[in-house]
């Protein structure tokens, strides 16, 4: 076949994987076979879809609590980490905390470049419990605080949250976010999973290979985008702005955030899911603002542009939630890499175990048949 030039990669099937599915004309999405769908109707804890994404079946009462306990006593930081994060900027983005973090657990681990499947998997393991500790120590101590050390007894998802607020959080608001957690665990081979297995592919160890994962994160066009829904939604201020806000943005032919995915062609699942748990939420912390302005965009920004394929995607309903439950708007992008950690795992244990460099070409473009100049020849 000869060589074809594809911006992107749209299209282009890089790697087999046994993770997830995504059904972009059907709405669909499924972990090893099994719709999103129903780990939220059954309330499966964070903790068993990363078990099920590692070990590609669902786990046993007894190897889900031995998982958990295992995950709730890798939580707290060395002390030596803890120590670079009290001396980072109190400015410094979240995402970048996070990124240079990991890179720096790299050097505390006992053994960082074995890349056999028992080590990979504990090595997943620690980044998977300390993301959500990194975070909340860095949001507690550019707040003047202190740290709060996470329990134990807690699940994932609540003890994120009591770290975050120091306070144990209302049982919807943990249902929101465990299920948060649960839908944006993997999805395919997006930009940042798709820069871990790159990582991953030259034989460097997995905390580099995550790190650059979050890096890829960062970009407004993958994961920044619910920062810039928040936007949108203090922007339009009132669910009774909705509608001029839609008219005045189509008019001018601008992208409303929170609309249309480069891959649903229909409603996105995941929004769907979470367009419930956002208006729970706001039931219970008596917050309603954003959840309304949200369900009125949806509904406004839809009826105009469902034509066209564009229907609401998961920041839509990621901002509002996430917000309401105490998350500050620079803290979601860093909330989505507490969820997809599970995925970017699960694809570089595929990785390590069938691995081939990822090694693509490009189409030189250039002028040819140049020559070299001397320096006191040129103009």
């Amino acid at each position: 076949m000869a060589d074809q030039l594809i911006k992107g990669l749209e299209g282009v099937i890089v790697a087999q994987s046994q993770s997830s599915k995504v059904d972009g004309q059907n709405g669909r999405l499924l972990y090893r076979g099994i719709s999103i769908e129903e780990f939220v109707e059954h309330q499966a804890p964070y903790e068993e879809v990363a078990y099920l994404l590692w070990h590609g079946r669902l786990p046993t009462r007894a190897e889900l609590d031995q998982f958990s306990a295992q995950l709730a006593s890798e939580r707290a930081l060395p002390e030596k980490v803890l120590d670079a994060i009290r001396e980072f900027p109190r400015s410094a983005d979240p995402m970048v905390v996070l990124r240079t973090v990991v890179s720096l657990m790299a050097m505390y681990d006992e053994n960082p470049d074995d890349l056999s499947p028992d080590n990979l998997r504990r090595i997943a393991t620690r980044l998977l419990a300390r993301f959500p500790t990194i975070l909340a120590a860095f949001h507690r101590l550019r707040q003047g605080l202190e740290p709060v050390e996470p329990r134990q007894d807690l699940g994932h998802a609540a003890n994120y949250l009591y770290m975050l607020n120091g306070e144990e959080p209302g049982p919807r608001s943990v249902e929101g976010v465990n299920a948060y957690l649960v839908l944006l665990a993997d999805h395919g081979m997006n930009a940042s999973t798709f820069t871990a297995r790159v990582v991953a592919g030259t034989q460097a160890d997995m905390y580099g290979a995550i790190s650059a994962a979050i890096a890829s994160l960062k970009g407004p066009l993958h994961g920044g985008a619910p920062p810039r829904v928040m936007a949108t939604l203090e922007k339009i201020g009132a669910p009774e702005r909705v509608e001029a806000f839609v008219e005045e943005a189509l008019a001018r032919k601008e992208r409303i955030m929170g609309i249309g995915h480069r891959v649903y062609k229909t409603w996105d699942p995941r929004a769907k899911i979470l367009r419930e748990m956002a208006r729970n939420i706001a039931e219970e912390t008596g917050n309603r603002k954003w959840y309304e302005i949200a369900h009125t965009l949806e509904q406004a920004a839809v009826s105009r542009l469902a034509a066209k394929g564009l229907y609401t995607n998961v920041d839509s309903y990621t901002a509002p939630l996430l917000y309401s439950v105490g998350i500050p708007v620079d803290l979601m992008t860093p909330t989505f890499a507490v969820s997809r950690v599970a995925g970017w795992c699960t694809h570089l244990l595929e990785q390590y175990a069938d691995n081939r460099l990822i090694r693509p070409r490009a189409e030189y473009v250039g002028p040819v048949d140049q020559h070299y100049v001397p320096i006191d020849r040129r103009e």
